[in-house]
């Protein structure tokens, strides 16, 4: 198939005004990242409403399925540039359609150039009858098999036959910064990802709690960031030594009461790391009412201790829709690996699913927890995960 570049959609980026080009331009930026370690003498044609990748010597659907994780992308096509000649656009259609193996198609022909003097629906009747009589293929125009995009230009004609979803959404790092609370499970990779396509960029705070939980955790969450990075180049992952805080909690609390206050303390923790590392929210990847600390009762209280946003990308999703999305970007069997976690380990028998405000102030009132909290961030290791590599 002779495409000699790839048509990248926009979406919702569509819709902005003013400060549409920002948009396009940090996708561009992110396209060439993308690309570049492994694609030679990436090359882009940016347009108002579309951005050309120019294709070379490269594989041109190796390049798709890289591209297919860069958020801000709607769809992408496989296309070829010709000339503005309606015999050159009849003959390389046919070229097209005889190269794929199919029994009906239809044009679609659009001519932005209005200086071109045939009109659309004569472009496609063209076309189409040259398709008709030079090959067994039949019109088809609500569900063919082969849909031969054509459209006309200023600069020239381009044909496409291939069209491919994006993971649609804003370029990454339009929308800001957050600090994502990771734990290792199935939920909190998914709201991250989330994030990402909405543009925004994600630092990650994992709590760990050794000797209660091994080095395995640890791994599990380094391998689940990883993964991530193919659509985030590198997510910066901090670990908060959290044990002595959750011994604290768990000798002078009620137990009913503990996994509200240990909430608490991580939420107090984050938007102090948030803070420092001038993130504009933090994230988690809670659910309504999926475990006792996510009911509306337990997130009001548990929210209370910061007035920095909170965003929760998964609050209304079922479990069912969001294992599917793990699955999809592929964490789903590193989160089910049998390592627990802090909150798992120390889970108490019957947590208060309406836990009463007064009641958790004053419990924690029983313990230095503001001298704990210092301690733990104080000992906070940061990391660097990308897709290929960990660095300190």
């Amino acid at each position: 198939m002779n495409y000699d570049r790839i048509m990248v959609r926009y979406g919702e980026l569509s819709t902005k005004g003013r400060n549409k080009m920002d948009f396009v331009k940090l996708l561009a930026d992110n396209i060439r990242k993308k690309l570049a370690d492994n694609f030679a003498d990436v090359k882009l044609e940016t347009r108002f409403d579309h951005i050309y990748v120019l294709i070379g010597s490269n594989d041109c659907y190796a390049m798709i399925k890289e591209l297919q994780e860069v958020s801000g992308i709607n769809s992408l096509s496989l296309v070829s540039k010709i000339e503005k000649d309606i015999d050159q656009i009849k003959r390389r259609a046919l070229d097209m359609v005889l190269k794929k193996e199919a029994a009906t198609f239809k044009v679609r022909a659009k001519r932005s150039d209005k200086t071109f003097p045939i009109i659309s629906d004569e472009i496609n009747r063209l076309v189409a009858k040259e398709i008709l009589i030079n090959t067994n293929l039949k019109v088809d125009v609500k569900s063919p098999d082969l849909t031969i995009g054509i459209e006309v230009r200023h600069e020239g004609v381009y044909l496409s036959l291939e069209t491919f979803m994006g993971a649609g959404g804003y370029p990454l790092g339009i929308a800001g910064k957050v600090m994502m609370m990771i734990s290792g499970g199935i939920d909190s990779p998914v709201a991250a990802y989330l994030l990402m396509k909405r543009g925004v960029t994600v630092e990650c705070v994992h709590f760990a709690s050794p000797p209660y939980t091994n080095s395995g955790v640890i791994d599990k969450v380094i391998d689940l960031l990883k993964s991530l990075a193919r659509y985030q180049e590198q997510i910066r992952l901090h670990i908060v030594p959290f044990t002595k805080l959750q011994e604290a909690i768990y000798d002078h609390v009620d137990e009913s009461y503990a996994i509200t206050i240990m909430r608490r303390m991580m939420y107090r923790i984050s938007a102090d790391l948030a803070k420092i590392r001038k993130c504009q929210a933090i994230a988690s990847g809670e659910s309504i009412g999926q475990v006792a600390s996510q009911t509306l009762k337990s997130m009001r209280v548990i929210n209370e201790v910061t007035n920095m946003p909170v965003i929760r990308p998964l609050v209304t999703f079922d479990k069912n829709d969001i294992i599917r999305i793990s699955k999809l970007i592929k964490t789903y069997d590193i989160s089910i690996r049998p390592f627990e976690d802090c909150c798992t380990i120390f889970r108490p028998q019957n947590p208060r699913t309406k836990p009463n405000y007064k009641s958790t102030i004053w419990l924690e009132q029983q313990f230095d927890y503001e001298a704990l909290i210092v301690e733990a961030i104080n000992g906070t290791e940061s990391r660097i995960i990308s897709a290929n590599s960990e660095d300190l």
